[in-house]
């Protein structure tokens, strides 16, 4: 008689060992700790570091947006960085997502920047469509599956299952093709997950570049980039970056990915 699959957490364990050997066991500690937090504004938002570090690296410019910008963290960093007359579109579909997103943006940042920002509530995977060829710098911070997530909830590790990273996968795609195609010549796209699985992250990359290459090219970064934001071991992948809890100090996980529309 067979033994039974497993199913669940058991499934989930397996899997994520299957691709990390046994580093695994350390980091699945690292992803069940707490996460180290700095504080941004007055009064302070709190946020991993890791996602501070990584909205630093997208170079902007006049025009740019932000496509799933709930909660706020990674768009608060990008408001403050805003040179003399540029704007930020913040993009959420999810009402809820987005009232929160105002909250955030309102309580957070100084009211002289209120004015360069504009909060929509979009279809992120269809935005190309409507605004090709618009932006000068777009964080493309999809939806993922944030293992860290499943992890704390029993409920979500009970029904985890691998057909949901095709799923999430589907779903990133489509929206940094739309990424791609509303960045104008020589705009930038920052891919960026929590995920930990190549499919969401340089697989998808590879997959991109291979259909959008005419377009799209990828822009090489630099882990030293990383370290001088207090995150001690950040790792180089094939397209990106990529921070991991159990060697940069609890912080992450994140994947990060740089590209660049071709003039």
């Amino acid at each position: 008689m067979s033994s039974r699959k497993p199913t669940g957490e058991a499934l989930f364990h397996e899997y994520y060992r299957e691709l990390f050997g046994d580093r695994w066991d350390s980091l699945r500690n690292a992803l069940a700790g707490d996460s180290p937090r700095i504080a941004l504004g007055d009064p302070p938002y709190y946020l991993d570091p890791a996602s501070a570090a990584v909205a630093r690296l997208l170079p902007l410019g006049k025009k740019n947006l932000d496509l799933c910008a709930a909660p706020g963290g990674k768009t608060l960093i990008l408001a403050s960085r805003l040179g003399e007359g540029a704007t930020l579109t913040a993009n959420e579909r999810s009402r809820a997502r987005r009232e929160r997103l105002r909250r955030v943006l309102k309580e957070h940042l100084p009211g002289d920047l209120h004015p360069r920002l504009h909060v929509t509530g979009h279809d992120a995977q269809r935005w190309g469509l409507h605004e090709p060829n618009q932006y000068d710098a777009i964080l493309a911070d999809v939806p993922c599956s944030s293992e860290r997530h499943v992890l704390a909830d029993p409920l979500e590790l009970a029904r985890w299952n691998p057909k949901r990273i095709r799923r999430i996968a589907t779903t990133q795609f489509a929206i940094l093709a739309a990424a791609i195609d509303s960045a104008r010549p020589g705009g930038y796209i920052l891919y960026v997950t929590c995920a930990l699985t190549d499919q969401e992250n340089d697989l998808l990359l590879e997959r991109a570049l291979a259909r959008r290459g005419q377009r799209v090219e990828a822009v090489s970064l630099d882990p030293a980039s990383l370290s001088g934001e207090g995150l001690s071991s950040p790792e180089a992948t094939t397209w990106g970056l990529q921070i991991l809890p159990d060697r940069c100090d609890g912080a992450g996980p994140l994947y990060c990915a740089l590209l660049r529309r071709r003039n």
